[in-house]
């Protein structure tokens, strides 16, 4: 195996999907396929042998579904990253796959280039969200916010976030990076840095894709 490439696992039952990505994968410099699994309870067992950098993994699969699949995987620890490639778009498997522990969302009918960029993405620890994914979160939060103005002001005593952390956080949301969120408060690069690593460590996440679905999810923002 060339450790310069990211090393590819695909946990899909339907073999033509599996194919067709297992086909994107080997034609792609960067990439190494080492390995398929057609159900749940083979991806988990692959995914403990082969320890690879990404895992592709559909949600609606045989044995062990791909939710409870993603979840054994992070128990045990590993390195990889886990990006959900799946037709499902309800909010109930987009966050049931978020809490399993998975690093990234994306549809089955993106193209070829949008598929690349997640995988690299996810492999990187910066998350993926599909846009399409983002829209359904952000109407399921919509249809429970006239409900959430009580939940909020608890939930921000207990994360401990501060006013202006939960301004960062509300612009993380809007997709701003970095250095845009730090032209529009006007304030040093390293300062935002500063507030948007203390805003993972008071949700105890890991990137700001997490912690976007987190603030929606939760009407943090």
């Amino acid at each position: 195996m060339n450790e310069n490439k990211i090393k590819i696992l695909i946990v899909e039952d339907h073999m033509v999907a599996r194919m067709g990505i297992a086909i994107i994968v080997e034609n792609t410099p960067n990439f190494e396929l080492v390995g398929q699994a057609q159900d749940g309870q083979e991806g988990v067992s692959l995914a403990l042998h082969l320890k690879p950098d990404v895992i592709l993994m559909d949600i609606g699969l045989p044995k062990i579904d791909g939710i409870e699949a993603t979840r054994k995987i992070k128990e045990a620890k590993l390195n990889s990253s886990i990006l959900m490639f799946t037709s499902r778009d309800s909010s109930d498997d987009i966050f049931a796959a978020l809490r399993a522990g998975a690093d990234g969302y994306i549809m089955k009918g993106s193209d070829e280039k949008t598929l690349k960029n997640a995988i690299e993405a996810v492999n990187q620890k910066a998350g993926w969200l599909d846009p399409q994914i983002a829209r359904v979160v952000l109407s399921s939060i919509n249809e429970q916010k006239e409900n959430t103005q009580d939940k909020t002001k608890s939930l921000n005593n207990k994360y401990g976030l501060t006013k202006k952390e939960l301004e960062v956080l509300s612009l993380i949301v809007d997709g701003l990076s970095n250095q845009e969120i730090a032209q529009k408060l006007v304030v040093s690069l390293s300062t935002t840095k500063a507030h948007v690593h203390s805003i993972l460590q008071k949700l105890y996440l890991t990137d700001r894709t997490k912690a976007a679905i987190t603030a929606l999810k939760e009407g943090l923002v």
